[in-house]
């Protein structure tokens, strides 16, 4: 799903904007116990509650695609005979109102789920009625054919708050304030089946993650029966990895700072089109950014074999994951500086008397611990064309 179809299905998460027939629950405790569960129609609840329902089922599809939102992509033969699969396509084809089907799911998240203390299982259908669009984006107020049918699950920790003054209005007053069990947002989650095309894709899930560094493979396994994709920070992590490897002395700070720069114009370019994929990145693709930066033809091989080793032969990574669009770090055991990713350029490496430094350009703004500083023998360069760079 690209991120405009994301957002479509989350608009729905109004009290207003929605056909959920049913949100189911199950509270787990610490001992991995079920306390108590619910199966209720959205409008029982309060004006209040529906709310904040809603916002953790919407918390559910918020994230980076790719990166914290994950496409799990079933075989064809797993579509046609696999259990897992087929007690997705039962929860979603009877609305969630078979109890032993949504007891058997809670089972599967239990049995397979390590988190710490209590939490909340939550679950709902939702029939969307799909208006028709023209190419234009225009909508079109006639009965669309394609129904899209879909169940949404989260995973939200029960956290215990703590004892605090509160302000109460009864008596226009402050006192303590007891304990108590608070839902926090989303840990995890997964809908199914996707939105893709604006259309039903039964052969696919959209799986959430809080943590980019956790995927929670267990998790994984038992509810879809697929191997868990590698988390995004252990994507860039071994990308990193391969690159050290594969390149050694040729992997110089310029070397480092192009290949970022290269991914950060193919995320900028991809992220103007929200109808557009995550932008994917294969061996072949960083492989001829090292060659612009004068890389030999020996690394680069090196680079490649060594990359289908650590993903996959043909495997394309999201570009997001290698390169953090928001940061750029350099670090050494005793500095660490933090520097605009557009501005990459002001750093530079250079060898002064034997000895290895790194120079940041700071022509003016300088601060230190929050105090202006100026540089001494820093020379006013002179106006006009011929003016020093």
């Amino acid at each position: 799903m690209n991120r405009k179809e994301i957002a479509e299905i989350r608009r729905r998460f109004n009290p207003d904007k929605n056909a959920i027939s049913c949100i189911r629950g199950c509270y787990v405790n610490e001992k991995r116990e079920v306390v108590s569960a619910f199966n209720r129609s959205l409008m029982s609840f309060p004006q209040e509650e529906q709310e904040k329902y809603l916002a953790l089922f919407k918390r559910t599809l918020a994230g980076v695609p790719g990166r914290n939102l994950i496409d799990i992509e079933f075989r064809p033969d797993q579509v046609m005979e696999d259990d897992a699969h087929g007690l997705l396509m039962g929860l979603r084809n009877t609305a969630l109102t078979v109890d032993q089907g949504v007891e058997k799911l809670c089972s599967k998240i239990i049995d397979s789920l390590d988190l710490e203390g209590n939490y909340l299982i939550l679950m709902l259908h939702d029939a969307y009625d799909v208006p028709f669009r023209h190419a234009d984006e225009n909508k079109v107020d006639v009965v669309s054919e394609e129904v899209f049918s879909y169940i949404l699950v989260c995973v939200c920790p029960v956290k215990l708050t703590k004892p605090a003054l509160s302000y109460f209005s009864e008596d226009n007053a402050f006192h303590s304030r007891d304990l108590d069990w608070v839902v926090a947002a989303p840990e995890l989650g997964f809908m199914f089946p996707t939105f893709d095309d604006r259309a039903t894709n039964i052969y696919s899930a959209l799986y959430f993650t809080r943590d980019a560094a956790n995927a929670h493979d267990d998790f994984i396994d038992a509810v879809f029966h697929c191997d868990a994709p590698m988390p995004a920070d252990a994507q860039r992590e071994t990308f990193e990895s391969v690159l050290e490897e594969s390149l050694d002395d040729a992997l110089s700070l310029e070397v480092v700072q192009t290949v970022h720069e290269r991914l950060r114009d193919m995320i900028e370019e991809r992220s103007q089109d929200k109808t557009a994929e995550p932008p994917a990145v294969s061996a072949r693709e960083v492989a001829g950014m090292l060659e612009a930066c004068g890389v030999d033809d020996e690394k680069l091989t090196a680079f490649e074999q060594k990359y289908d080793e650590a993903f996959g032969e043909g495997i394309a990574l999201n570009a997001v994951n290698l390169a953090p669009p928001k940061k750029f770090e350099v670090r050494t055991p005793d500095v660490v500086v933090q520097v605009n990713p557009e501005r990459s350029d002001l750093l530079e490496t250079r060898v002064i008397d034997g000895t290895r430094y790194i120079l940041i350009r700071a022509d003016e703004g300088v601060e230190v611990n929050g105090v202006n500083i100026s540089i001494p023998g820093a020379v006013e360069a002179p106006a006009g064309d011929d003016a020093p760079f």
